[in-house]
């Protein structure tokens, strides 16, 4: 398959979450176009590109928050017509809500699907403990670190039981050693066995955030970007940097980066 194009043969067996041919456009002028992805079960899979490539808005387009332009997205087989709680997405900014407690954040996800109150409680409380916030419940955001807000908004989404779990540039706006904490943690986090997600994406600007997280990862540029390249990221976990084929890897991501624009 020409991935640039998205022409060819796209039977994606097996995969979980997959686009094929999205576009995305303001009036006539596409922001990406032609950029076809797939996920796997318990894969984490990564894209990244220059700033203004449409990363952020091509995660929007694949949860169905804006409608895409063109293309289709496909989850377990089934094409994604419009949001849906089986899609979550976590935002760059640390999005709680601040008249709320800890336990109240998680809760909000389930009341809104018309979950009971006691069954609420008891699946928010749950996820607390599973991101480490146990014992927390009844504190408020401005009690807390923006590690500790960030675990909640995690928290929140997971509680939802999505089946895929978007992440764009979660850990951004958090000092690099809460980050850093984070990022050891999130990927045994979003596959336990004790929540429902088969797969997530995760948008980043770190090239150490996408060699350390990632099982795949996608190159995505150009104007409009299309996806230029696919690398399988063959590293064993828990990953570090000490690891002279990490290093390869952050050289040759930056190598990827770093070539001429496409003009499509």
């Amino acid at each position: 398959m020409n991935l640039a194009t998205g022409q060819g043969s796209t039977t994606h067996s097996g995969a979980e979450f997959y686009c094929e041919g999205l576009g995305f456009a303001y009036g006539s002028k596409f922001i990406f176009k032609d950029v076809s992805l797939e996920a796997f079960r318990d894969e984490l899979i990564a894209v990244i590109g220059p700033t203004g490539t449409g990363k952020s808005t091509l995660l929007r387009a694949l949860a169905h928050l804006i409608p895409p332009t063109a293309g289709h997205v496909f989850l377990e087989g089934k094409e994604v017509t419009r949001p849906s709680p089986a899609i979550a997405l976590i935002h760059q900014s640390i999005a709680t809500f601040p008249w709320m407690t800890a336990l109240d954040n998680v809760r909000l996800a389930l009341i809104c699907k018309g979950v009971t109150n006691d069954e609420a409680t008891q699946t928010s409380e749950k996820m607390l403990d599973l991101v480490g916030l146990k014992g927390e419940e009844t504190d408020y955001p401005k009690e807390m670190s923006g590690g500790m807000r960030q675990r909640i908004a995690i928290a929140r989404a997971l509680a939802a039981t999505p089946a895929v779990l978007l992440m764009d540039e979660p850990f951004v706006h958090l000092d690099e050693l809460t980050a850093d904490i984070l990022r050891k943690e999130i990927y045994s986090l979003v596959f336990n066995p004790e929540t429902s997600l088969k797969a997530a994406i995760l948008i980043s600007h770190n090239l150490h955030e996408v060699i350390q997280l990632a099982d795949r990862v996608y190159v995505m540029k150009g104007s409009p970007a299309v996806i230029t390249d696919e690398i399988k990221i063959e590293l064993p976990r828990p990953r570090t940097e000490r690891d002279p084929r990490f290093l390869d890897y952050l050289d040759r991501l930056f190598s990827e980066l770093s070539l001429n624009p496409l003009k499509v």
